[in-house]
Protein backbone atom coordinates (compact mmCIF):
# COMPACT_ATOMS: atom_id res chain seq x y z
CA UNK A 1 0.00 0.00 0.00
CA UNK A 2 0.96 3.83 -0.87
CA UNK A 3 1.53 5.93 1.16
CA UNK A 4 -0.80 8.55 -0.54
CA UNK A 5 -3.99 6.50 0.85
CA UNK A 6 -3.72 8.26 3.48
CA UNK A 7 -4.78 11.36 0.92
CA UNK A 8 -7.81 9.34 -0.12
CA UNK A 9 -11.39 11.50 0.80
CA UNK A 10 -12.65 8.20 3.36
CA UNK A 11 -9.35 9.16 5.19
CA UNK A 12 -9.21 12.66 4.58
CA UNK A 13 -13.07 13.14 5.54
CA UNK A 14 -12.12 11.10 8.84
CA UNK A 15 -9.34 13.42 9.56
CA UNK A 16 -11.06 16.60 9.22
CA UNK A 17 -13.93 14.98 11.75
CA UNK A 18 -11.81 13.48 14.06
CA UNK A 19 -9.83 16.65 14.88
CA UNK A 20 -12.95 18.91 14.56
CA UNK A 21 -12.01 21.29 11.72
CA UNK A 22 -15.74 21.10 10.83
CA UNK A 23 -17.40 21.50 14.57
CA UNK A 24 -18.14 24.84 15.34
CA UNK A 25 -16.38 26.34 18.59
CA UNK A 26 -13.08 24.47 19.86
CA UNK A 27 -9.46 25.74 19.44
CA UNK A 28 -8.62 26.49 16.01
CA UNK A 29 -5.05 26.13 16.54
CA UNK A 30 -5.52 22.95 18.71
CA UNK A 31 -7.69 21.38 15.91
CA UNK A 32 -4.88 22.51 13.47
CA UNK A 33 -1.69 20.71 15.32
CA UNK A 34 -4.03 17.59 16.37
CA UNK A 35 -5.04 17.10 12.78
CA UNK A 36 -1.44 16.75 11.37
CA UNK A 37 -0.03 14.80 14.43
CA UNK A 38 -3.26 12.46 13.38
CA UNK A 39 -2.38 12.19 9.91
CA UNK A 40 1.37 12.00 10.38
CA UNK A 41 1.22 8.75 12.41
CA UNK A 42 -1.27 7.25 9.81
CA UNK A 43 1.33 7.90 7.04
CA UNK A 44 4.12 6.39 9.39
CA UNK A 45 1.44 3.37 9.68
CA UNK A 46 1.34 2.83 6.02
CA UNK A 47 4.49 3.92 5.34
CA UNK A 48 5.59 0.92 7.41
CA UNK A 49 2.81 -1.86 7.08
CA UNK A 50 2.35 -1.72 10.72
CA UNK A 51 -0.22 -4.54 11.67
CA UNK A 52 -2.90 -4.00 14.60
CA UNK A 53 -0.62 -5.95 16.85
CA UNK A 54 2.01 -3.75 16.67
CA UNK A 55 -0.09 -0.67 16.94
CA UNK A 56 -1.26 -2.14 20.52
CA UNK A 57 2.06 -3.35 21.82
CA UNK A 58 3.14 0.33 20.75
CA UNK A 59 0.43 2.14 22.74
CA UNK A 60 0.46 -0.30 25.73
CA UNK A 61 4.64 0.79 25.71
CA UNK A 62 3.78 3.99 26.18
CA UNK A 63 0.95 3.63 28.74
CA UNK A 64 3.45 1.54 30.92
CA UNK A 65 5.95 3.89 30.20
CA UNK A 66 4.22 7.15 30.93
CA UNK A 67 6.50 8.41 34.33
CA UNK A 68 9.79 8.03 31.57
CA UNK A 69 8.41 10.33 29.26
CA UNK A 70 10.50 13.16 30.02
CA UNK A 71 13.50 10.60 29.62
CA UNK A 72 12.26 9.44 26.44
CA UNK A 73 11.90 12.96 25.27
CA UNK A 74 15.28 13.73 25.23
CA UNK A 75 16.39 9.92 24.18
CA UNK A 76 14.95 9.88 20.71
CA UNK A 77 15.99 13.42 20.72
CA UNK A 78 12.71 15.80 20.59
CA UNK A 79 13.99 18.02 23.79
CA UNK A 80 17.32 18.90 21.52
CA UNK A 81 15.44 19.27 18.62
CA UNK A 82 13.35 22.01 20.58
CA UNK A 83 17.04 24.20 21.23
CA UNK A 84 17.65 23.65 17.72
CA UNK A 85 14.57 25.28 16.37
CA UNK A 86 14.49 27.94 18.93
CA UNK A 87 18.55 28.29 17.78
CA UNK A 88 17.14 28.53 14.20
CA UNK A 89 14.47 31.10 15.19
CA UNK A 90 16.73 33.26 17.59
CA UNK A 91 19.32 33.62 14.72
CA UNK A 92 16.26 34.43 11.72
CA UNK A 93 15.38 37.27 14.12
CA UNK A 94 18.90 38.35 14.27
CA UNK A 95 19.52 37.27 18.10
CA UNK A 96 22.77 35.95 18.38
CA UNK A 97 25.82 35.24 21.43
CA UNK A 98 24.91 34.27 24.77
CA UNK A 99 25.58 30.72 26.63
CA UNK A 100 24.24 28.06 24.56
CA UNK A 101 20.86 26.84 25.59
CA UNK A 102 20.86 23.22 26.16
CA UNK A 103 18.19 20.68 27.87
CA UNK A 104 16.73 20.75 31.17
CA UNK A 105 16.23 17.17 31.45
CA UNK A 106 12.80 16.05 33.59
CA UNK A 107 15.04 16.17 37.19
CA UNK A 108 14.48 19.80 38.06
CA UNK A 109 13.04 20.45 41.78
CA UNK A 110 11.12 23.58 42.69
CA UNK A 111 11.85 25.68 46.11
CA UNK A 112 15.59 25.04 46.86
CA UNK A 113 16.80 26.74 49.53
CA UNK A 114 17.98 30.63 48.09
CA UNK A 115 21.32 31.33 49.57
CA UNK A 116 23.98 33.75 48.55
CA UNK A 117 28.58 33.98 49.18
CA UNK A 118 30.19 30.63 48.77
CA UNK A 119 27.46 28.04 48.41
CA UNK A 120 27.88 24.39 49.59
CA UNK A 121 25.28 22.29 47.76
CA UNK A 122 25.64 19.15 49.43
CA UNK A 123 23.37 18.43 52.82
CA UNK A 124 24.40 14.57 52.63
CA UNK A 125 27.27 11.96 53.13
CA UNK A 126 28.83 11.14 49.75
CA UNK A 127 31.99 9.14 49.87
CA UNK A 128 33.68 11.27 46.94
CA UNK A 129 35.75 13.82 46.49
CA UNK A 130 34.83 17.71 45.95
CA UNK A 131 33.37 20.32 43.02
CA UNK A 132 34.31 23.88 43.15
CA UNK A 133 32.58 25.71 40.78
CA UNK A 134 32.69 29.66 40.26
CA UNK A 135 32.16 32.48 37.67
CA UNK A 136 30.47 35.56 36.77
CA UNK A 137 27.29 35.93 34.96
CA UNK A 138 27.45 38.94 32.64
CA UNK A 139 25.27 40.59 29.69
CA UNK A 140 25.78 40.65 26.10
CA UNK A 141 27.88 43.83 26.37
CA UNK A 142 29.78 41.99 29.14
CA UNK A 143 27.92 43.89 31.83
CA UNK A 144 27.71 42.20 35.41
CA UNK A 145 24.30 40.86 36.29
CA UNK A 146 24.25 41.47 39.86
CA UNK A 147 20.43 40.62 40.20
CA UNK A 148 20.98 37.06 38.62
CA UNK A 149 19.89 34.15 40.48
CA UNK A 150 21.07 30.73 39.43
CA UNK A 151 19.47 27.55 40.10
CA UNK A 152 21.79 24.65 40.11
CA UNK A 153 20.98 20.89 40.34
CA UNK A 154 23.06 18.09 39.79
CA UNK A 155 23.15 14.09 40.58
CA UNK A 156 25.37 12.80 44.02
CA UNK A 157 28.32 10.10 42.94
CA UNK A 158 25.80 7.59 42.35
CA UNK A 159 23.97 9.27 39.39
CA UNK A 160 20.95 9.73 41.59
CA UNK A 161 19.39 12.99 41.72
CA UNK A 162 17.54 13.89 45.40
CA UNK A 163 13.57 13.98 45.25
CA UNK A 164 14.12 11.06 42.67
CA UNK A 165 16.42 8.69 44.14
CA UNK A 166 15.24 5.47 44.53
CA UNK A 167 17.18 4.64 47.46
CA UNK A 168 14.94 7.23 49.22
CA UNK A 169 18.73 8.35 50.93
CA UNK A 170 18.71 11.70 50.06
CA UNK A 171 17.35 14.97 51.51
CA UNK A 172 14.77 17.02 49.24
CA UNK A 173 17.33 19.56 48.33
CA UNK A 174 20.54 17.61 48.68
CA UNK A 175 22.74 19.43 45.31
CA UNK A 176 19.98 21.62 44.91
CA UNK A 177 20.28 25.18 45.31
CA UNK A 178 19.45 28.72 43.92
CA UNK A 179 22.35 31.42 44.24
CA UNK A 180 21.95 35.07 44.73
CA UNK A 181 25.13 36.04 42.52
CA UNK A 182 27.12 39.03 44.33
CA UNK A 183 27.17 42.53 42.90
CA UNK A 184 29.37 42.28 40.28
CA UNK A 185 27.60 38.84 38.68
CA UNK A 186 29.98 36.42 40.53
CA UNK A 187 29.01 32.98 42.19
CA UNK A 188 30.98 29.88 43.19
CA UNK A 189 29.65 26.90 45.03
CA UNK A 190 30.95 23.31 46.40
CA UNK A 191 29.29 20.14 46.26
CA UNK A 192 30.34 16.67 46.25
CA UNK A 193 31.24 15.16 42.90
CA UNK A 194 28.64 14.29 40.18
CA UNK A 195 28.55 11.14 38.76
CA UNK A 196 27.48 10.36 35.27
CA UNK A 197 24.33 7.82 35.28
CA UNK A 198 22.36 5.34 33.01
CA UNK A 199 18.47 5.19 32.60
CA UNK A 200 16.40 3.36 35.26
CA UNK A 201 17.66 -0.61 33.86
CA UNK A 202 14.58 -2.45 32.39
CA UNK A 203 12.43 0.40 32.27
CA UNK A 204 10.49 2.13 28.96
CA UNK A 205 13.27 4.45 27.97
CA UNK A 206 16.16 1.37 28.38
CA UNK A 207 14.38 -0.95 26.59
CA UNK A 208 13.33 1.64 24.03
CA UNK A 209 16.65 2.29 23.86
CA UNK A 210 18.29 -1.21 23.54
CA UNK A 211 15.69 -1.76 20.47
CA UNK A 212 17.53 1.37 18.51
CA UNK A 213 21.04 -0.48 19.62
CA UNK A 214 21.61 2.82 21.76
CA UNK A 215 22.49 2.86 25.06
CA UNK A 216 21.23 5.15 27.62
CA UNK A 217 24.21 6.94 29.10
CA UNK A 218 24.56 10.69 30.12
CA UNK A 219 28.13 11.81 31.48
CA UNK A 220 28.95 13.93 34.55
CA UNK A 221 27.04 17.37 34.21
CA UNK A 222 25.44 19.84 36.35
CA UNK A 223 22.32 22.23 35.39
CA UNK A 224 21.81 26.07 35.73
CA UNK A 225 18.66 27.88 35.12
CA UNK A 226 19.45 31.51 35.22
CA UNK A 227 16.77 34.43 35.39
CA UNK A 228 17.62 37.55 35.97
CA UNK A 229 15.49 41.29 35.63
CA UNK A 230 15.87 42.51 31.67
CA UNK A 231 17.28 39.40 30.76
CA UNK A 232 16.29 36.01 29.12
CA UNK A 233 15.88 33.19 31.19
CA UNK A 234 18.71 30.55 30.21
CA UNK A 235 18.04 26.99 30.75
CA UNK A 236 21.57 25.10 29.99
CA UNK A 237 24.01 22.54 31.82
CA UNK A 238 27.74 21.92 31.31
CA UNK A 239 28.85 18.57 30.52
CA UNK A 240 32.06 17.29 31.90
CA UNK A 241 34.73 17.21 29.01
CA UNK A 242 36.92 14.74 29.73
CA UNK A 243 33.86 12.29 30.94
CA UNK A 244 33.77 9.10 27.99
CA UNK A 245 29.89 9.66 27.49
CA UNK A 246 30.59 13.61 27.01
CA UNK A 247 30.79 13.36 23.21
CA UNK A 248 28.07 10.48 23.26
CA UNK A 249 25.01 11.83 25.46
CA UNK A 250 21.88 9.77 25.36
CA UNK A 251 20.32 13.17 25.24
CA UNK A 252 21.99 14.92 23.08
CA UNK A 253 22.57 17.65 26.21
CA UNK A 254 26.25 18.16 24.93
CA UNK A 255 26.48 21.57 22.95
CA UNK A 256 29.72 23.27 21.70
CA UNK A 257 30.66 25.91 24.87
CA UNK A 258 29.29 23.69 27.35
CA UNK A 259 31.92 20.77 27.91
CA UNK A 260 34.84 22.62 30.26
CA UNK A 261 37.50 20.11 31.62
CA UNK A 262 37.64 19.83 35.14
CA UNK A 263 40.70 20.55 36.60
CA UNK A 264 41.48 17.47 38.71
CA UNK A 265 43.44 17.63 41.91
CA UNK A 266 43.57 14.44 43.09
CA UNK A 267 39.57 13.06 43.66
CA UNK A 268 38.44 16.96 43.79
CA UNK A 269 38.05 18.95 41.32
CA UNK A 270 37.65 22.48 39.82
CA UNK A 271 35.79 24.13 37.14
CA UNK A 272 35.76 28.30 36.25
CA UNK A 273 32.76 28.82 34.05
CA UNK A 274 31.09 32.27 32.92
CA UNK A 275 27.64 32.87 31.52
CA UNK A 276 26.18 35.53 29.53
CA UNK A 277 22.46 36.38 28.75
CA UNK A 278 20.92 37.77 26.07
CA UNK A 279 18.66 41.07 26.75
CA UNK A 280 14.68 39.93 27.26
CA UNK A 281 12.32 41.66 24.74
CA UNK A 282 9.37 40.70 26.28
CA UNK A 283 7.81 40.10 29.69
CA UNK A 284 7.49 36.22 28.84
CA UNK A 285 11.47 35.90 27.88
CA UNK A 286 12.22 36.36 31.23
CA UNK A 287 9.96 33.56 32.75
CA UNK A 288 10.61 29.94 33.00
CA UNK A 289 8.85 27.32 29.99
CA UNK A 290 5.14 26.02 31.72
CA UNK A 291 6.28 22.64 31.80
CA UNK A 292 5.23 20.70 34.80
CA UNK A 293 8.56 20.54 37.58
CA UNK A 294 8.14 18.37 40.85
CA UNK A 295 8.06 19.97 43.94
CA UNK A 296 9.23 18.34 47.42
Amino acid sequence: MKVDFVDSPAVQDLLDRASGTRAEGGDARIKAITRDLIEAAMRVIVRHDIDESEFWRALAFFQNGAAEFGLIAPGVGIEHFLDLYMDAKDAEAGLTGGTPRTIEGPLYVEGAPLVEGDVNLTDDPDDTGTLFMNGCVRGPDGEPVGQAIIHVWHANSKGFYSHFDPTGAQTPFNNRRRIRVDGEGRYAFRSKMPNGYSVPPGGATDRLMAALGRHGNRPAHVHFFIEAPGYRTLTTQINFGDDPFAADDFAFGTREGLLPVPNRQGSNASIAFDFTLQRAATDREEGFSSRIRARA
